[in-house]
């Protein structure tokens, strides 16, 4: 018994060693993860990367879906620079945040969206959580979806997409397809072909909806086309999952930007939502977020809840507490919020302002081309109908970075 407990007999023959008649050496260097490939690189940062490299004095970077002032600089709101100011005056602790997060921010948070009377929210039939950003939101209900959903429903993407969107639903183990909604001969919304692709989709898919200022073509439906999507999915049982990461930012009015939510809610829709004040906060790197999940009553948002703990518990614990603590100093003070809308209309008015400028430059400059889309378009994203040759040249010859289908971000 005593021989089992000795040491492994191991002699070194040079620089070799042997362990129970095995030479190391022949297996050192053998890897466990030798079939593991190099992913392809992030579209976005790859761009970010190759505009870091150049060293034009002149060069541009309109892949970056960030707000810059005129310096090209972040901007950071003075409504955050003064609701930061009373946290830190506070001297808080920086104890753990319950799974869920902090409750009073994302009862505000979900009160912004639907708005302070909604009857979803009289009858408390939500289940809200904070997250990180908006990311973290719609991982949290795709990961939800998946548990309960796996193998029975789909998820369908408008074409085209935030390309994050496709791995976020696919590694929560659902199936994703696409559903028509840009048309690049008009540069705007195929209303026919969306209706068609809506009535097409099997009842009880998953369709995901943004919300507003759509990622990354610009292209938002009318008052009336949001009608009319919302009886076409309610007639069809189609589930809808909303992204909403840019409220308040699109037009500088949160209640125009919530129009689509607030639509679908009235008609009766159960829905995710995922919202993000990474945008419209300028909180990027704070990861301020929350996940909602409309349900039929109060007991079944109770059920729904608990289940949301026991997928954020796993994932990440639990959320940070910093920039929620900023959002919620901005929901609870009238002023603040007051100066937190005015911060919104600078952001959305000199994105819109823009888009005239650059509309009002190409034609001076000689073009015969169409650009009214540009104008027509909303948010920070806009598809300008440029090709992949003409993107390449622009980079090129002008270091004028974006990515290959065009889009400004």
């Amino acid at each position: 018994m005593l021989s089992l407990l000795k040491s492994p007999r191991i002699h070194k023959a040079g620089k070799n060693v042997t362990v129970f008649g095995t030479n190391l050496s022949d297996t050192r260097y053998k890897s466990w993860l030798a079939g593991v490939k190099m992913a392809p690189p992030d579209a976005i940062l790859g761009i970010t990367e190759a505009f870091l490299k150049d060293e034009n004095p002149r060069k541009v970077n309109l892949g970056v879906g960030a707000y810059r002032d005129d310096d090209n600089k972040p901007w950071v709101l003075p409504s955050v620079k003064e609701a930061e100011k009373r946290v830190i005056t506070q001297r808080m602790n920086k104890e753990y945040a319950p799974i869920h997060g902090l409750t009073a921010f994302y009862n505000k948070s979900i009160e912004l969206a639907l708005g302070p009377d909604a009857e979803i929210l009289m009858n408390k039939r939500n289940a809200t959580v904070q997250s990180l950003s908006g990311t973290g939101a719609l991982r949290i209900g795709a990961a939800f979806l998946g548990l309960f959903w796996k193998g029975e429903r789909m998820v369908y993407l408008p074409t085209p997409t935030w390309p994050n969107h496709r791995p976020i639903f696919m590694h929560s183990g659902l199936k994703v397809a696409n559903y028509s909604y840009y048309d690049p001969n008009t540069r705007a919304l195929n209303e026919q072909g969306l209706h068609e692709s809506l009535c097409k989709i099997p009842e009880k898919s998953i369709v995901l909806l943004h919300a507003c200022a759509h990622n990354p073509t610009g292209v938002d439906p009318t008052e009336d086309q949001w009608c009319e999507i919302s009886c076409i999915m309610k007639e069809r049982h189609l589930y809808p999952f909303f992204d909403l990461a840019y409220l308040g930012f699109a037009s500088g009015n949160i209640n125009k930007d919530a129009l689509a939510l607030r639509i679908f809610a009235a008609d009766g829709h159960q829905f995710c939502l995922a919202q993000s004040y990474a945008k419209n906060m300028g909180l990027y790197g704070e990861r301020v977020g929350s996940l909602t999940i409309v349900c039929s009553t109060k007991d079944e948002a109770e059920r729904v809840h608990s289940n949301l703990k026991t997928i954020i518990r796993p994932m990440y614990s639990n959320p940070p507490v910093h920039g929620a603590r900023i959002a919620l100093e901005i929901f609870k003070d009238d002023k603040l919020f007051c100066l937190w809308l005015e911060d919104l209309k600078v952001m959305a008015n000199r994105t819109i302002a823009m888009r005239k400028q650059l509309t009002e430059k190409l034609i001076s400059l000689g073009s015969t081309h169409s650009w009214e889309h540009i104008t027509n378009q909303i948010g920070m994203f806009s598809y300008t109908g440029l090709k992949a040759e003409q993107v390449a040249r622009l980079t090129k010859e002008y270091s004028i970075y974006m990515t290959k289908d065009g889009a400004l971000l």
